[in-house]
């Protein structure tokens, strides 16, 4: 599998794991179910999320993380 779609799947999992936790958490505390709510939560998500990006370098194509939780970039 190519580094770039490894990336997307990456981003979108990441994503998709912590926004249905987020949504989950937000609709046992509040009780209720709105389209903020799924908004929020999504917003959320995206910030807090880990980034996974693609960088050329000499020796090919390699697959780097960020992450709010983790200094710096990290090589995957």
């Amino acid at each position: 599998m190519k580094p770039k779609y490894k990336a997307f799947l990456f981003n979108f999992i990441g994503f998709a794991v912590l926004f249905v936790i987020i949504r989950s958490i937000m609709w046992f505390l509040l009780s209720s179910d709105s389209i903020v709510l799924a908004i929020v939560a999504a917003v959320l998500a995206s910030v807090l999320s880990p980034k996974f990006a693609v960088t050329r370098t000499k020796e090919g194509e390699k697959l780097f993380m960020k992450w709010v939780f983790i200094k710096g970039v990290k090589e995957v």
